[in-house]
């Protein structure tokens, strides 16, 4: 779910964003211990006289949150929160799992349904029946010891750059297999599932709809009509896709989010309402990435540790994420903001793989990509 975040912005406006988020970060990252120690058990006095409880959170790069969010859970707990960013999903949990007899956290935020069924295996968690759990939709709970908690979701589809496609008078695709079509030839870039995290998420999607037996086949009829494949997202959107470049790509379909449209207009600076880009969301053809969080084993702060997992699953930590990480809240009492309402709507029949499959095949799948795309 990075699922993740950060997950939208302009190539004109992309250095703005990095020092804005820099700036608004309302946490410090916190260093590895040199001495194998936890470092959750590190305690600073507080200004009352009380000594102050330093929580550590690991999480891929991309957490954000509002300074007054982290704050309210800050002084309700005598805590002091900090994110340990540890690289993208599948990098922090590697390096959760490599650090567990001595651990440098107490939980891990940022785990996927592509990597639950490792993070499972593993053996680095301790159960919680959160009482949050009870406003969390059935189908998002992943995990029925409960070890790792949905958060957040995110979507994983087709961007169209609309203006592109009025100007030159061809319709936008509204399907997987139109994209094939031979009128959309050279317009699309994609990202390698082995590097990018999108571009995993695609994959699956595509194994979803066209099926194990058949999507190998899809997936050259893109090679045929000259799709492009690039390494990241990033890459992707602000050099190849036409909106996201400012209009010095070449590509008016891009692999991105069905958050990316109002991420578009919150960070544009020519005072549009409107975004210039639209989602492709086909039934079955759109994936869905659910993030979690689980509180680690070797913790020394369990009560703290099980407060800051409810609290991420309230209604104040998950209505600041979606305009903080540009994913949506799991805890259906929370309220998405019209941007997301009106541009970046929940498909309504997302792909689905269980995570025992996605970990079971995973390997296999990228390597069968990666025979058929680049070789």
């Amino acid at each position: 779910m990075r699922h993740v975040l950060a997950k939208f912005l302009l190539l004109s406006v992309a250095l703005l964003l990095v020092t804005v988020l820099v700036a608004c970060k309302p946490v410090q990252q916190a260093p590895a211990p040199a001495n194998g120690t936890t470092p959750a058990s590190d305690t600073t006095p507080a200004s009352s006289g009380e000594e102050t409880t330093t929580l550590i959170v690991a999480s891929h790069d991309s957490f954000a949150a509002s300074d007054s969010v982290i704050s309210a859970f800050e002084k309700a707990h005598h805590a002091k929160v900090q994110i340990l960013e540890l690289g993208d999903a599948g990098e922090a949990l590697n390096k959760i799992i490599l650090s567990k007899d001595a651990p440098i956290a107490d939980l891990l935020y940022g785990v996927d349904n592509t990597f639950l069924s490792r993070a499972l295996d593993a053996g680095i968690l301790i159960p919680y029946d959160s009482p949050l759990l009870k406003q969390i939709p059935d189908e998002l709970k992943l995990d029925s010891q409960n070890s790792l908690l949905p958060v957040d979701t995110g979507y994983v589809n087709v961007n169209a750059d609309r203006a592109w496609f009025d100007k030159h008078g061809i319709p936008v695709p509204a399907t997987l297999e139109e994209l094939a079509d031979p009128k959309y030839k050279g317009l699309l870039v994609v990202l390698n599932p082995a590097t990018s995290s999108p571009g995993l998420a695609f994959l699956l999607a595509t194994i979803a709809h066209f099926g194990t037996d058949k999507y190998l086949d899809y997936w050259k009829s893109l090679r045929a009509n000259d799709t492009l494949v690039v390494d990241d997202w990033e890459t992707a959107y602000f050099t190849n896709f036409t909106a996201g470049s400012g209009g010095t790509g070449d590509k008016p379909l891009v692999i991105s989010y069905t958050s990316s449209p109002p991420a578009d207009v919150v960070y544009a600076t020519d005072g549009r309402t409107e975004p210039y880009t639209v989602n492709i969301s086909p039934d079955n053809g759109t994936f869905r990435q659910i993030e979690f969080v689980g509180i680690l084993k070797g913790t020394k702060h369990l009560d703290l540790a099980k407060a800051w997992v409810d609290y991420m699953l309230d209604v104040n930590f998950q209505n600041d994420m979606p305009l903080q990480m540009y994913v949506y809240p799991t805890n259906k009492n929370a309220t998405l903001p019209e941007l997301f309402t009106k541009y970046g709507q929940i498909p309504a029949k997302p792909a689905v793989i269980s995570p025992a499959d996605i970990d079971a095949n995973r390997d296999a799948w990228i390597t069968a990509w990666t025979d058929t795309m680049l070789h």
